[in-house]
């Protein structure tokens, strides 16, 4: 994840934490100067190359996140690689391309198209000719079928995570021949693409237990350029073969071994040639970058000979200048292991050069999320204060600008710059205005200087202050940041506070720039304050600027509990909340930052409510009436008196918005159904429940002789494509002679 972001549309939404991968979207009609949609802002970075310059054969290492519990995409437990796979091994009737539109699978479907609408709506698709299973058995209609039994919902002994879209299928049938298969919609269904990819063999969908069961660990039928060959949990890969009765162009690749690597140990498995591409992060991707350098001047002489003399002439120093042999041996022994380490990262760096870092954007973007369903953020002008509050384009700036990206805020929830539905309404919320956002606070309550009540105090320990809104989890799994409480600490506190006096600590912002106050307003002020040295007993509010000094409402200083993941990408998160944290500051509003366990991060506190603020990742779909409405939904009471909230973890929705997103479900219309999503996103901007922020960056290291893999952006993989450069299409360096759909960093 990374939290920080995506697969077949199964799993979307169950893996978009954090990860991101392969988005099936609707024709786009046209994207011309008028139209809201644009240009995808960064395009694949895949080291294109033709087929014929790419060599026969070969095994491409591959990391992953990990060895999949299932390789049945349609069920609950299934992750970004079971999706992999699943494009790999698979028949997907709409593949993507690179501005995310969906294009028709030639290898399987000749054609597909709505041929009636009223009394039903009725979709013929018709199969490829050599379209076959890999045991020889065409694919025809009672594999669409099967699919269409299993995901229904109607029988609940299959484990299936969602039957969007199958549940309004009323009959699947064979058309006028074997290649043909007729689907009847019992209710009209906009998003009748997003179906059957993939689409799995009746051997596998046709009863509960070979769904259940049978797919978990192998596939025995496929229909893909690859087959799986082995799922192998002791040595963490998974292993695909290329399919002999593959039918399309055959696959260039022998093997793609997806091998699971912790995003931490991707740098060592590429320099010691385990790993020929692996997604990064910004810190990886700089490693990289300098080893693709020419270097300058003289190596410096390095091993046993040179460690042996470095060690005895400063051991001979440390004696002669007063240090014991004791002390001497210690201090050449540290000297050693440092020099061990050097050596150990100039060897990486060496190994590092014949790699290249491939960057685009992913299909996903990171939003600030803000929990509506209790404490000052429940009340919608406090949440709509926040979000004037933040400039975006800074924020996006500061993640995006370093690695070279286009640095542009996204401004819809429901899809991104160059698919569809794209529009920017954020417009239904305002630009960034913190004297607007602070009248906002005040119309709710919140205002300036407020008297604070001081909390009785524990006699085993003072906790300090309480803030309105979530309490901070202290049982030392969460590392608390934040300016929203004063910590306890062995400094010989007396009381006491000095006005002015900056105390070296850093204290929420996450970059340094800004130091937040406790929350009552007796953090270090600004030039014209009350001249250092000054003292004023605990507890007392320091003069501040009246625009920023803290807000305060029944006694209580507002202070939101902004939690973060540890894990991948939780360091750009860290400088995202940072930056987040200066700006609500300034409205007068603090933040208690707090890290905690990355496993635990999704169901212990997003999933549970358990946040004030928080950021992490959505895909964005070409399909929003149908995978979005979960996300946006407005939660409703359940059965047995819980608030089902379905994936609406910010808890914030109206009947609007669930209206519209009904409305555009049913409309077959293109350009109709692209005008209600549009106004259900600026319903859901104006009701302030979650901030998109930025399109999460895609840096990919790749050895520099493979072509046609990378960054893929909105476009699904070409597997058959994939491959290593033969010598004489291969550059000075390794890369492609001449590029297509990208070029190497």
């Amino acid at each position: 994840m990374s939290h920080d972001g995506i697969a077949p549309r199964a799993v979307l939404r169950s893996v978009a934490f954090l990860t991101a991968g392969m988005l099936t979207v609707p024709v786009l009609a046209g994207c011309g100067s008028d139209d809201p949609a644009g240009e995808p802002l960064a395009g694949a970075d895949t080291a294109g190359a033709d087929r014929s310059d790419i060599a026969d054969g070969g095994t491409l290492r591959w990391a992953v996140d990990t060895v999949p519990d299932t390789l049945n995409t349609f069920q609950a437990d299934a992750d970004t690689t079971t999706a992999r796979i699943a494009e790999a091994v698979l028949p997907s009737m709409y593949r993507t391309d690179e501005r995310g539109r969906a294009v028709r699978n030639a290898d399987y479907l000749a054609s597909a198209e709505v041929v009636d609408t009223e009394p039903k709506q009725v979709v013929v698709y018709r199969l490829a000719q050599q379209a076959v299973w890999s045991d020889g058995r065409e694919i025809g209609a009672a594999d669409f079928a099967a699919q269409w039994r299993a995901l229904s919902g109607k029988d609940t002994a299959y484990w299936t995570a969602r039957n969007a879209g199958y549940d309004r299928i009323e009959k699947v049938e064979r058309g006028k021949n074997d290649l043909e298969v007729k689907v009847t919609f019992g209710r009209p269904y906009a998003d009748w693409k997003s179906l059957f990819s993939p689409l799995y063999p009746k051997e596998v969908m046709g009863t509960p237990d070979s769904f259940n069961d049978g797919a978990r660990k192998k596939l025995k039928v496929t229909a893909g350029p690859f087959t799986v060959d082995k799922v192998d949990t002791k040595e963490d890969e998974v292993v695909l073969a290329r399919n002999p009765r593959w039918w399309g162009d055959p696959a260039k690749l022998q093997k793609i071994v997806l091998r699971a690597v912790p995003h931490d140990k991707r740098v060592s498995a590429l320099s010691d040639g385990t790993l020929d591409l692996a997604e990064i992060d910004p810190e990886a991707a700089r490693r990289i970058t300098v080893a693709a350098l020419p270097q300058e001047g003289n190596t410096p002489l390095m091993g046993p000979e040179a460690d042996r003399s470095a060690a005895d002439a400063l051991r001979s120093w440390a004696v002669a200048n007063g240090s014991d042999e004791d002390a001497a041996d210690e201090e050449v022994s540290a000297r050693k292991k440092l020099r061990k380490k050097a050596e150990k990262y100039a060897r990486q760096q060496k190994a590092l050069g014949g790699f290249e870092v491939r960057k685009s954007l992913e299909p996903a973007y990171t939003q600030l999320a803000l929990n509506g369903a209790e404490g000052p953020l429940s009340d919608e002008r406090v949440r709509r204060a926040v979000a004037r509050a933040l400039d975006r384009k800074d924020i996006a700036g500061t993640v995006l600008k370093p690695l070279g990206l286009p640095a542009e805020p996204v401004g819809s929830h429901l899809a991104l710059s160059g698919q569809a539905a794209y529009a920017d309404s954020s417009g239904a919320l305002g630009k960034p205005d913190a004297k607007e956002a602070r009248a906002l606070l005040s119309d709710a309550g919140w205002v300036p200087g407020g008297p604070v009540e001081e909390e009785k105090k524990d006699t085993k320990k003072d906790e300090g202050e309480k803030a309105a809104g979530s309490e901070a989890d202290k049982e030392g799994k969460e590392d608390t940041k934040g300016s929203g409480g004063s910590e306890d600490s062995d400094d010989g506190d007396d009381g006491t506070y000095i006005v002015g006096e900056d105390d070296g600590k850093n204290h929420g912002t996450g970059d340094g720039k800004a130091p937040h106050d406790s929350g009552t307003g007796t953090g270090q002020l600004k030039q014209g304050g009350a001249p250092a040295g000054a003292y004023a007993p605990k507890g007392t509010a320091a003069p501040a600027r009246a625009d920023t000094a803290p807000v305060a409402k029944d006694g209580k200083a507002l202070v939101l509990r902004f939690v973060l993941p540890s894990g991948p990408g939780s360091k750009t998160l860290e400088t995202v909340a940072g930056r987040i944290a200066t700006m609500l500051e300034k409205i007068g509003i603090r933040t208690d930052i707090s890290t905690v366990d990355d496993d635990s991060y999704f169901k212990d506190h997003i999933a549970s409510g358990d946040f004030d603020l928080a950021l992490y990742s959505w895909p964005a779909t070409a399909f929003p009436a149908t995978d979005a409405r979960p996300v946006y939904s407005k939660p409703v009471p359940a059965a047995d008196g819980s608030l089902n909230v379905e994936q609406n973890w910010t808890r914030v929705g109206t009947d609007q918005v669930d209206q519209l997103f009904d409305q555009a479900i049913a409309t077959l219309d293109d350009s109709e159904r692209r005008d209600l999503i549009r106004k259900a996103d600026s319903r859901i901007w104006a009701a302030a429940g979650s901030i998109p922020l930025y399109q999460r960056p895609q840096l990919v290291a790749a050895r520099k002789n493979l072509a046609n893999a990378g960054a893929f952006g909105f476009a699904t993989p070409v597997y058959e494509d994939m491959g290593f450069l033969k010598k004489s299409a291969q550059g000075p360096e390794g890369s492609p002679a001449s590029k297509k759909g990208g070029s190497g960093s």
